[in-house]
């Protein structure tokens, strides 16, 4: 592994860990990495309010965890990049071991 990352790097490790920290936000992480979804389409899979769902994006946004994008009235959530797939493969694997 290479040197200490500075306390600012480490700072920001610990907040991408956040996300991953509520299984809310891991299930919608989930089901956004298999497509783009809208509010309303999270909330009846995952069986929570709009709002809820909304506050939980509103979260993983200010992580860089999601991105959006809008398509006429309705807003489309993503996976902000592979990267994010790529922990959550690995989390699955590591649980599952």
């Amino acid at each position: 592994m290479q040197t200490m990352p500075s306390r600012e790097i480490m700072e920001q490790i610990g907040e991408l860990f956040k996300g991953f920290a509520d299984s809310t936000r891991v299930q919608i992480l989930f089901l956004l990495a298999r497509r783009e979804l809208c509010v309303t389409d999270i909330a009846e899979t995952v069986d929570l309010s709009q709002s809820a769902i909304s506050h939980q994006l509103r979260l993983l946004k200010q992580m860089h965890l999601i991105k959006f994008r809008r398509e006429g009235k309705n807003i489309l959530y993503s996976l902000a990049d592979d990267h994010v797939k790529t922990i959550l493969e690995m989390g699955l694997e590591h649980v599952l071991e």
